[in-house]
């Protein structure tokens, strides 16, 4: 039985017992009124002389005696159903509470398996990542001495619409940005530049949209466990941008990044978000 229905029972007990002690309050004030009747007929007819009278009088009494003893029956008859009602609601209400404590159960068994997965994730990149220090750690050429301020992460199919635009905005304001248009060259390994990319970038900007959250989307997921995975070692450093995106749609992909603050296509343009970030650099160097 699920909660809903456990509830639609209890609630329907509920409206029978109220319904059945009006039934039953009704009854008892017509056994009261009837039971003053007889009360006040018997003093009358003590009082009287005449026989006839006094014949009429018993008669009513005896009659309304006869219903006061059937109405006090049915009251009895429905004081017993009301307290079988509230026996069943009783026995409802225990079900309701245990389907309730169920259900509780299975969204914290939920949580926690969506927690292990993204914990799971993290120690994933993380052995990924030790695995590319050594060849990191040799640089041969001038590209891998280059450190940037700016990691852009996002879905192939989002650039021209959108990424394209930002990537120019941002480096109007002479930020460094490392884009895979311009750093991934025919032949080259996507895997070791994107690592070098990640690991030498102070912010991730990442893209999120419904491209970017796809589910055959091998490379976005490693991007963002691999921007996971330098926040632990650097701190803050993923700057999510949400772009044709719901709330509900980055809730159900990572809880944890949808609890970041972020910026908004829907409301923001490429060149203001830019001057945000310009700002966010601008501030950071401020305060060393």
């Amino acid at each position: 039985m699920s909660i809903a229905q456990a509830q639609r029972n209890v609630n329907s007990l509920d409206t029978d017992i109220a319904n059945l002690e009006k039934k039953k309050a009704a009854k008892d004030k017509e056994c009261a009124d009837l039971q003053k009747k007889i009360v006040a007929a018997q003093k009358s007819a003590s009082k009287t002389s005449s026989q006839a009278t006094l014949k009429n009088k018993l008669r009513q009494i005896a009659s309304w005696e006869a219903d006061l003893a059937k109405k006090s029956k049915d009251s009895a008859d429905i004081g017993k159903k009301i307290a079988d009602k509230k026996k069943k609601r009783a026995d409802s209400s225990l079900k309701l509470q245990k389907e309730e404590r169920s259900q509780q159960k299975k969204e914290e068994k939920k949580n926690k398996a969506l927690l292990s997965s993204y914990q799971a994730r993290i120690d994933d990149l993380q052995r990924q990542l030790r695995a590319t220090v050594t060849p990191l750690a040799t640089p041969t050429c001038g590209e891998e001495l280059e450190e940037y301020d700016v990691f852009v992460s996002h879905a192939f199919e989002d650039k021209e619409d959108f990424v394209d635009d930002l990537v120019a905005e941002m480096r109007k304001l002479d930020l460094k940005v490392w884009y895979d248009s311009d750093k991934l060259k025919w032949g080259d390994s996507m895997r070791e530049k994107i690592d070098r990319g990640l690991s030498k970038s102070k912010y991730g900007v990442v893209v999120l949209s419904p491209n970017y959250i796809a589910e055959q989307k091998y490379w976005t997921k490693a991007e963002l466990n691999g921007l996971f995975q330098v926040e632990t070692i650097n701190g803050k450093t993923i700057l999510p941008i949400w772009h044709n995106l719901t709330k509900k749609q980055v809730v159900e992909y990572s809880p944890i990044i949808a609890d970041r603050k972020a910026m908004t296509t829907a409301s923001m343009t490429a060149e203001e978000i830019a001057n945000e970030l310009k700002d966010l650099f601008s501030l950071t160097e401020g305060t060393k």
